[in-house]
């Protein structure tokens, strides 16, 4: 009687282990990061890569004013004035388009400068400002 007590508490300790280790598997699955930090110069694989496109150059204008200007200059937020209205524009070309170039790049009233685009480069802000003269005139 003693030797099967003693397989039964050998199987039942067996099988306690083997319950623990698959929980404790289940509870490093559960906390495993799920993404790993790649530091430059850290060789991280093909895939953390960082894919480089080539540049074409500065956008036009109209592109600079599709994904920068619209938000503004075609509801009138804030006072901006909206994109083909002549008598709005008119008083600001009189200024002259230094001057307008200057107010957009640097900020005027609301605007932030560059139009809140702050890695637009001066040329881009250029022509959207010469895009939007020359689409209120």
């Amino acid at each position: 009687m003693k030797r099967v007590l003693a397989v039964v508490l050998l199987g039942f300790g067996l099988t306690a282990g083997a319950a623990l280790a698959s929980v404790e598997d289940e509870i490093r699955a559960r906390i495993a990061p799920v993404g790993d930090v790649c530091l430059e110069g850290n060789e991280c694989g093909a895939a953390a890569a960082p894919t480089e496109t080539a540049s074409s150059g500065p956008r036009s204008g109209s592109e600079v004013y599709d994904a920068v200007c619209m938000a503004c200059h075609t509801t009138g937020a804030a006072g901006a004035p909206k994109i083909g209205d002549t008598a709005a524009w008119a008083p600001r070309v009189d200024k002259g388009l230094e001057t307008l170039i200057t107010h957009a790049v640097n900020g005027f009233n609301a605007m932030p400068a560059k139009g809140g685009c702050a890695s637009c480069p001066e040329e881009e802000i250029s022509s959207a400002v010469e895009y939007l003269v020359s689409e209120s005139q």
